[in-house]
């Protein structure tokens, strides 16, 4: 499904039909927290009677909003994000609050408290995370656009899992005023189509200056749909040789080549490019020690006092420290753990602050090259999506530590990077990646927009039997 497809169908035809989709593919998917079924177009706009499926981490008033997590399982939103503001002011109608990793906090969506959801393509293999159950949505036909977050490739990911497009913008460049948070340095808000004009739509919509989010960027808003263009005759575009020889998978190679060699005969001029290994091989721990504690301080507020779920007590520490245990999962006390280590003042300096230059090292690096480049291209992951019942893998490992969180390099530099379909290995979706320069998103739809003709994936779904 595509918007411009969609729109062909009466307005009073939309909700209903994507409804009728949501409602038949959870039992299957287990994609939606919560089913919206009154919601109705309110306004004529780009998205107008477009059904749109938002991730469970974005504040909708009146609807619940949880995270994914039993600690947040009975909160109701006063206030709608900024982002939904602009969608209702768009026309969109919204079917659907998705599942996620809980807090975001996650890279498989296996942790979700509603439990684990499916990829559409193989019902026993996971979406990735934490914006999975958005990315099925999407990938199943069931809605043109799907919102997410993006912390470290969390709408990049699913989208190669998935086999669709997967758009983190700059950061500052969409306001996350009302999104739960994770880290915020990190923290960008995400989102998944069917194709690269879609995707250029959807950031017009979302994009812009917000007051109420200090972070949010005055850069002039384009419209990215009307500007597209495939031409890359001369664009200087780099292969990143760290992640291409880090995979061991010859066939993603292969499909990521016959990509290479197309571009290259339309007139792209590439070259491959190295950063230095050893900062190639700290991105994943830099990004676990930073995004921890920043989640740690972040989530302080969630005490059983304020908001969410409470547990009684004799006294304000019992019923804190009551709510606290029951209400998160483990896998999320665990990171709470490791963040107040980092947060420690006898630690700091030898952790959160050495993570804090060495990814300025890192954004520095890619930085570099960038002024030499118009985009960097990679696979997106090194391997098909995992079955949900194996989650090994050698963490130490250059496949793991680079080509499966080489992604996490577009949040720790606030950089476009986008994620399409590459094509396919044993009937599963692989992704390629492309990020750009700051603010350089017209540049990337195009880039994007020149491999989607060359692939001839726009607008692929999946149908869920």
């Amino acid at each position: 499904m595509d918007i411009r497809t969609l729109e062909e169908m009466p307005i009073s035809e939309r909700k209903a039909y994507a409804l009728k989709k949501v409602k038949g593919l959870q039992d299957k998917l287990n994609a939606s927290i919560t089913i919206i079924e009154d919601d109705e177009v309110k306004a004529d706009g780009k998205l107008m009677g477009i059904p749109v499926a938002l991730k469970d981490n974005i504040s909708t008033k009146g609807i619940k909003t949880t995270a994914a997590s039993d600690i947040l399982d009975n909160y109701v939103p006063v206030y709608d994000a900024t982002i939904v503001k602009k969608l209702k002011e768009a026309g969109a109608i919204f079917v659907s609050k998705t599942s996620m990793d809980e807090l975001a906090m996650g890279g498989t969506n296996r942790t979700a408290n509603i439990g684990p959801c499916h990829n559409p393509y193989d019902l026993d293999r996971i979406t990735g995370g934490s914006s999975g159950g958005s990315a099925a949505l999407v990938a199943a036909g069931a809605v043109p656009l799907a919102i997410g977050s993006d912390t470290g490739d969390s709408v990049r990911k699913p989208a190669a899992y998935c086999g669709i497009v997967g758009v983190k913008p700059s950061y500052g460049r969409i306001s996350r005023y009302g999104i739960i948070p994770y880290a915020s340095s990190l923290d960008h808000v995400g989102y998944f189509t069917t194709n690269v004009e879609d995707a250029a739509l959807a950031l017009e919509v979302l994009a812009g200056r917000d007051d109420l989010d200090m972070t949010s960027s005055y850069e002039e808003v384009l419209e990215y749909s009307k500007l597209l263009d495939a031409n890359v005759k001369g664009r200087r575009l780099a292969i990143f040789g760290n992640v291409y020889d880090a995979i061991s998978d010859s066939s993603i190679k292969e499909a990521f080549d016959k990509i290479i060699v197309s571009l290259e005969d339309k007139g792209a001029i590439i070259k491959k490019v190295y950063f230095d290994g050893d900062l190639m091989k700290c991105l994943f721990p830099t990004y676990f020690i930073i995004a921890n504690a920043e989640a740690t301080a972040n989530h302080s507020n969630l005490d059983g006092v304020r908001f969410g779920h409470r547990i009684d007590g004799d006294s304000m520490e019992d019923v804190m420290m009551a709510t606290r245990t029951r209400g998160f999962s483990s896998f999320i006390k665990k990171r709470f753990v490791i963040g107040s280590y980092s947060l420690f003042e006898e630690n700091q300096e030898r952790l959160l602050k050495k993570a804090q230059r060495v990814r300025r090292l890192i954004v520095e690096a890619v930085l570099n090259e960038l002024k030499e480049v118009d985009a960097l291209l990679a696979p997106a992951s090194g391997s098909i999506a995992p079955r949900l019942d194996d989650p090994s893998s050698d963490e130490l490992s250059d496949e793991y530590l680079i080509a499966e969180n080489h992604m996490v390099i577009g949040n720790f530099g606030g950089l476009p990077s986008m994620t399409l379909p590459m094509g396919f290995k044993d009937d599963l979706p692989i992704g390629i990646n492309i990020t750009c320069n700051a603010f350089k998103e017209e540049e990337m739809f195009d880039i994007a927009l020149a491999i989607e003709d060359i692939t001839g994936l726009k607008g692929h779904v999946k149908e869920v039997l």
